[in-house]
């Protein structure tokens, strides 16, 4: 149904389980992305509680961007992209073009990390912001982190008229 893009024949299956998981997160997450005008990814909500939140566009850089740090913690690099202003990503990353292809560029790299993944490393301790955690503990942000920053991106989606790709079943609007 997803098109999944991992092999089912990984040689690890932690690392077919993990590829599995960024499967689902592009799924949602870029064609989202992809769904929202280009005109609507300046748009923030301003009545109710959400004063100073990010942008539509801001929430898929910043997911991407810590969708990158995070795969590079799993691999031991230095990420391609540091945080950058607010969290955000690079800041020359702007309109829609730039900012999905950015987005489908952390997937990939995403894809590299979660690839890394054995039962014989899967465990180690890896030293994050958050102090030390498994390798597994930090790969699973990717779906956790991407995850929360996505149904932000929904709630500013459907504000929009805009109903979520992964949404568009019959009654499940």
């Amino acid at each position: 149904i997803l098109g999944i893009l991992s092999s089912p024949a990984m040689a690890d299956p932690v690392a077919d389980t993990f590829l599995k998981q960024v499967d689902l997160v592009e799924h949602d997450l870029v064609g989202l992305a992809r769904a929202m005008p280009a005109d609507a990814y300046d748009f923030r909500p301003t009545s109710g509680a959400f004063e100073g939140v990010r942008t539509f566009g801001e929430q898929v850089k910043h997911a991407a961007t810590m969708i990158f740090m995070t795969a590079a913690i799993v691999l031991q690099e230095k990420s391609p992209y540091g945080p950058g202003p607010n969290d955000n990503g690079p800041s020359d990353v702007q309109g829609k073009a730039r900012i999905v292809a950015y987005l489908e560029d952390s997937i990939g790299y995403a894809r590299k990390a979660m690839a890394s993944l054995t039962t014989a490393n899967h465990l180690d301790p890896l030293r994050t912001y958050f102090g030390s955690q498994s390798r597994i503990e930090v790969a699973a942000g990717v779906a956790y982190h991407g995850y929360n920053h996505y149904g932000q991106m929904v709630v500013y989606a459907r504000m929009k008229g805009i109903v979520p790709p992964a949404n568009r079943r019959e009654g499940n609007n």
